[in-house]
């Protein structure tokens, strides 16, 4: 029932600063503003590639409100689309599922998914033109030590086929777990992932924290020109080769008000997701 990555929350005291450095870094556009009941939120909504960034801030006390006690802000939810929205409603409430329904969204937290630091929003899906530099969001990072489970309790409340899923493993950044494809033939997915190695920077976040969303990650088709802005903008906020060369970056969360971007060229994501063949060359996508 869920056909793709459409959205992520991020949560924040300072919610112009952090929407700004989207606009600015980006050239994501602000489309909209005003509150949900549901979580006790300001929301500040931007078109970021064929997708949205809500950036939610507290009106109250809430689950914005203590996601900022408790993890300082940054990535609050993962946001889903369905075409079913109102069939995926009765489903959850037909199998006990816990979640709050306002406008054309369900909102769920850790207790409604029994998926601890897992919160997802879950939106009608509506066709948008492509805003600014990036193409779209893709996938929402969670930190577990229980991955196998969080990702069969993922599949189950949402019909998904975890035969689908894509075991992930990286001794460089010390984590192991799955990518939780929602379509065998598309990227979204929630990365689901036990970062063991505690003394890695994702370990000791981890460690900190505790189960958590971490960042996200999406696509741009013209990485260089990314670069340059970085370049010009936030010099010493990203990671990635400064010159020549590039199949991704990172944009570090001082630079977007909490939040790490992973940026990677367009299908170049499918080298690590399963389906490398579906890599297509790097000239396609050179736009200097």
């Amino acid at each position: 029932m869920l056909t793709r990555v459409d959205r992520v929350q991020v949560s924040t005291n300072e919610p112009d600063m952090v929407a700004g450095k989207w606009v600015q870094l980006l050239d994501a556009r602000e489309v909209s503003r005003d509150k949900i009941t549901a979580l006790a939120a300001n929301r500040i909504t931007l078109d970021v590639g064929d997708c949205q960034v809500e950036v939610l801030s507290p009106d109250g006390e809430g689950r914005v409100q203590a996601h900022l006690r408790a993890n300082l802000g940054g990535p609050f939810a993962v946001g889903f689309a369905t075409q079913e929205l109102d069939k995926l409603r009765i489903k959850l409430a037909d199998q006990h599922t816990g979640f709050k329904s306002e406008g054309d969204q369900i909102f769920m937290d850790e207790n409604d998914l029994a998926i601890a630091g897992l919160r997802l929003v879950v939106s009608q899906d509506k066709s948008r033109h492509r805003q600014g530099l990036m193409q779209n969001l893709y996938e929402v990072t969670h930190l577990t030590a229980e991955e196998q489970d969080a990702a069969n309790t993922f599949a189950q409340v949402f019909g998904l086929n975890a035969e689908h899923f894509v075991p992930i493993k990286s001794d460089n950044y010390g984590y192991q777990g799955c990518l939780t494809l929602v379509n065998p033939d598309e990227l979204d997915r929630i990365e689901i992932i036990n970062p063991y190695d505690l003394d890695k920077t994702m370990g000791r976040f981890f460690a900190r924290f505790g189960p958590s969303l971490y960042m996200c990650y999406g696509e741009c088709d013209n990485l260089p020109l990314l670069r340059s802005r970085l370049e010009e903008l936030a010099p010493n906020d990203w990671t990635g080769a400064r010159e020549g060369h590039l199949d991704g970056l990172f944009i570090h969360p001082k630079a977007l008000g909490g939040v790490m971007l992973g940026v990677s060229r367009s299908t170049f994501a499918w080298s690590w997701s399963g389906s490398p063949d579906r890599i297509e060359a790097l000239a396609s996508f050179s736009k200097d």
